[in-house]
């Protein structure tokens, strides 16, 4: 079961590699907007094997309410389950593991690349890690001069690209084709001795000693404050860990000091939403203050509902249309950041 719009390119992937292995797929005609409940309670009485769902939905299924009805309808025969669309934060991943017995197998692809690296079979699983490449996929973090990063160094996720026509690999799209009719392949030179390009995805990421790669965000969307350079995934992945917290998203926001500040708009649990907002605003920075490094914790934080927050087809969250949004209010910040 898949639980993606058909529109989009990763439910395409999982009908026909599905076909591909000979295996059934779970067909639900359900046209309403996604309700907790009935993801549940399609799971326990179907007998589906594999689900995959975007992060808006775990986060949606491991809230308190719903671990509560897992302890009555548990998943009839669920062995497998993975998660598409953005990165999935840890405290997702324990939670529904807590609940199911079952961990979550993050990953990271593209339309243009398909899945090039995740959690595979045989390899344990750390949480809030995108695993490591796929088998046969030449995937790296490199610096600004095309040379790859060193372990825990911040880099851009790229693919080695062999432009010589005896190279087999496959998998990474031509390029993108602008209105003037040439060809963006979004290629940057390799570093020095090396011929060969490497493709940029437009995502940061780090890679540890065991080459677990670990996702830090949208070149775009990374928070330079002070010179510190912060990843919206991690301060999102914190608030997580606050039970008053459904789901967040951050961004950078305009100040005169610092150049730019991590703000985070968050969606309540329906408990926390009745308190005043003041209190629980200040409760969470000093949450983040005490799991995270201080220097990361949100300096503003907005409350808002859970439809404030604007989202593709498929659930991820659209963190520039927040950040545009944000840097409007300020004509003359918006002009220097540009």
């Amino acid at each position: 079961m898949t639980y993606l719009p058909l529109g989009w390119a990763k439910a395409a992937w999982a009908f026909f590699g599905a076909w591909n292995c000979g295996a059934g797929l779970f067909i639900h005609d359900d046209r309403g907007t996604f309700n907790p409940r009935r993801t549940l309670e399609t799971l326990h009485r179907f007998p589906i094997t594999t689900f995959c769902a975007p992060p808006t939905a775990y986060r949606q299924l491991v809230l308190d309410e719903m671990r509560q009805h897992l302890l009555q309808s548990r998943p009839r025969a669920l062995v497998h389950c993975t998660g598409a669309g953005e990165p999935l934060n840890p405290e997702v991943i324990r939670l529904w593991k807590e609940a199911t017995g079952l961990e979550i197998c993050d990953g990271f692809g593209q339309t243009e690349t398909i899945l090039v690296c995740g959690n595979f079979e045989g390899a344990p699983i750390r949480p809030g890690s995108m695993g490591k490449p796929s088998p046969g996929v030449p995937l790296h973090v490199v610096d600004d001069a095309g040379n790859e990063c060193a372990q825990d160094v911040e880099g851009d996720i790229a693919l080695k690209v062999d432009l010589s026509e005896s190279s087999n690999f496959f998998g990474v799209f031509d390029g993108y084709l602008g209105g003037d009719g040439k060809l963006d392949r979004r290629l940057r030179p390799g570093g020095k001795g090396d011929e060969q390009p490497w493709y940029l995805t437009g995502d940061r990421a780090t890679r540890d000693v065991d080459g677990y790669f670990w996702f830090v965000g949208r070149s775009d969307d990374v928070i330079n404050s002070s010179g510190y350079r912060i990843g919206p995934f991690e301060v999102e992945s914190t608030l997580k860990l606050h039970p008053a917290v459904v789901e967040s998203a951050v961004v950078s926001s305009p100040d005169e000091s610092r150049g730019e500040i991590v703000k985070a708009f968050v969606v309540l649990t329906p408990q926390a939403a009745g308190r005043n907002h003041g209190d629980i605003v200040k409760e969470l920075q000093e949450f983040c203050k005490a799991n995270a490094a201080p220097y990361k914790y949100p300096r503003r934080i907005q409350v808002v509902a859970q439809d404030f927050l604007p989202k593709t087809i498929s659930g991820k969250i659209q963190r520039k249309r927040l950040k545009e949004m944000e840097w409007s209010k300020s004509p003359e910040k918006k002009a220097s950041k540009l």
